[in-house]
């Protein structure tokens, strides 16, 4: 009986699986033992990459042992996975090793605005855009909250008393709601988007809810943003590479 090539799919689906076995190892040290499962158990509640990939990830466990634990010889496997299933765990390991970043799912560039800034000015992002999210700053550069939609509705309706309401000379600062409870979030341009995703789910857990998360160079509140990332930037379940 002919051996097959460690090269072939089972030795391609083994060496996926130890990459990814490798980053559970680095991410997860409160596990109780290194084994994958157990790192999976452990990491999932505080690693959403863990999470998004933990029902494939159990599967491929399974199969690996159904593989590996069969094993006739070093070089020779009793099965074979199928090229899609390869091709998937490769994907994942990928994004495991090299994590997609988050401002590749940023809203970008970022329309910011200063407190004297034109509300009418906004209104035309919105209508053009349609963002719906806006970080407000001082002249100084410093960050005084977040602008957004329904703020400028609420405020519309405190003001409406007549047929017409007169936007000509009305600043984002008059509009900018104070002391509301609005949670926004800084990271670092360089910050990947699972990391984006645990403080969204920090937030969660806390019965608070996160509006945006703001990318800045260096994730200080007061630099210049460089992306946003909202609850619905969120939704697609397959970051791009």
């Amino acid at each position: 009986m002919e051996k097959k090539n460690d090269r072939g799919q089972s030795g391609q689906f083994e060496v996926a699986f130890n990459r990814i076995h490798r980053c559970l190892k680095e991410m997860v040290k409160n596990a109780s033992n290194d084994a994958f499962v157990e790192l999976l158990n452990t990491g999932f509640k505080n690693h959403s990459i863990i999470r998004r990939y933990k029902n494939e990830l159990y599967q491929f466990a399974k199969l690996r042992n159904a593989i590996v634990h069969e094993k006739v010889d070093v070089d020779y496997y009793i099965a074979e996975p199928h090229k899609e299933v390869v091709a998937r765990i490769e994907e994942i390991a990928d994004h495991f090793e090299k994590p997609p970043l988050a401002i590749s799912a940023a809203s970008t560039p970022v329309f910011y605005y200063y407190e004297d800034a034109l509300l009418k000015d906004v209104l035309k992002a919105i209508n053009k855009f349609e963002f719906t999210r806006f970080p407000i700053y001082s002249k100084n550069n410093e960050y005084r909250g977040l602008l957004t939609s329904t703020d400028i509705i609420r405020w519309m309706g405190r003001k409406f008393s007549s047929d017409v309401i007169s936007l000509e000379n009305v600043q984002v600062g008059e509009v900018l709601t104070k002391n509301k409870n609005y949670y926004v979030d800084f990271v670092s341009e360089q910050a990947t988007l699972y990391e984006v995703e645990e403080r969204f789910d920090e937030y969660h857990t806390q019965d608070k809810k996160l509006q945006a998360v703001i990318l800045t160079e260096n994730g200080e509140k007061d630099s210049k943003p460089k992306g946003v990332i909202t609850p619905w930037d969120l939704l697609d379940p397959e970051p791009n590479s």
